[in-house]
């Protein structure tokens, strides 16, 4: 198989992935009912996906597209992509090792430990958890499972592209959340510039906007309300030129609007998202993105590992 990042690799890794996925629904409606501008707007409902996100995509990807020694795999996490590697790897029987950092959120460490992986907490940010997996890796023969900056990984996440598009075929703007990159290199990597691809981040964790400031990956802060899945020390080398050249921009968004969009997903729709997972249609809310009157925009739901007490 061609591993490049274009549709019909990504078709492809769809074809082998599709049979252990949920096809997620979407949800056609106006960006005015959840107090936004009242454009047409469809909310793909990715947090219904296998293991609570996007990531099971890009988890399966690997477990079945590379080859897997008897070690297994091993996987750093901010929570969304170990539990989604956990998840994958108890259902193709293979071993798991998953790093968290502390910050993890109790929901996604259950998720984790429930799937059955061995799991470490260790260190305060994703970095100290991925400096350790990669010890493991080099101690143990594992196979290396990274959360965006793998070509798998990327796949993976392209498929969610793939499916959104033969969903929804009207959209002119996707809008998705960016951590590490790899869930938005995978949907420009489908879109290749024939919808428009805005991402957004946390104004504290600002990873692919300051690197595209400066023309290449720098290192960022890394906190905030989402800083569980939102907040990598700097944005992927392959998922780098992949957004430079088909997303349109990245817009910042405040922790108090994306806390008001989790809050407004569930009060309008009854939708669960954590933080990172409504990172995404704060910035439709907030301003941050404003679209044309009658822009048809696309909102993903990316995640919803949280508990109802912080809704």
């Amino acid at each position: 198989m061609a591993m490049t990042p274009g549709r019909a690799a990504i078709e492809q890794t769809y074809a082998r992935i599709a049979p252990h996925l949920r096809l997620t629904p979407v949800l056609r409606t106006s960006g005015g009912g959840f107090g936004g501008p009242a454009v047409p707007l469809t909310l793909k409902l990715e947090q219904l996906q296998h293991a609570g996100s996007f990531k099971a995509r890009g988890a399966f990807a690997n477990l079945m597209l590379r080859a897997v020694p008897a070690a297994g795999v091993v996987a750093a996490s901010g929570g969304n992509h170990g539990a989604a590697v956990a998840y994958a790897a108890s259902q193709l029987g293979i071993p798991a090792r998953i790093f968290v950092p502390t910050v993890a959120s109790p929901a996604k460490i259950d998720r984790i430990r429930r799937y059955g992986a061995e799991l470490v907490v260790t260190g305060d940010r994703y970095a100290d958890a991925l400096a350790a997996s990669e010890t493991w890796a080099q101690s143990s023969g594992a196979l290396p499972v990274h959360a965006f900056d793998q070509l798998e990984t990327i796949l993976g996440q392209g498929t969610l592209g793939l499916e959104l598009s033969r969903q929804v075929a009207d959209v002119d703007t996707v809008i998705a959340a960016v951590g590490g990159g790899g869930h938005i290199a995978g949907l420009a990597a489908w879109y290749r510039g024939d919808v428009r691809v805005i991402g957004v981040e946390p104004t504290l964790a600002p990873t692919l906007y300051d690197a595209l400031e400066a023309g290449r990956p720098v290192d960022a802060p890394a906190g905030g309300v989402a800083a569980d899945s939102l907040a990598p020390k700097r944005v992927g080398e392959l998922v780098f030129p992949i957004a430079q050249a088909f997303v349109e921009r990245v817009v910042l968004v405040e922790d108090a609007d994306i806390l008001r969009a989790q809050a407004t997903l569930w009060d309008a729709a009854r939708i669960v998202a954590e933080p990172g997972g409504a990172t995404a249609m704060a910035a439709l809310l907030s301003g941050a993105y404003q679209p044309a009157p009658d822009e048809r925009v696309a909102v993903i739901v990316c995640g919803g590992n949280t508990t109802a007490v912080h809704l």
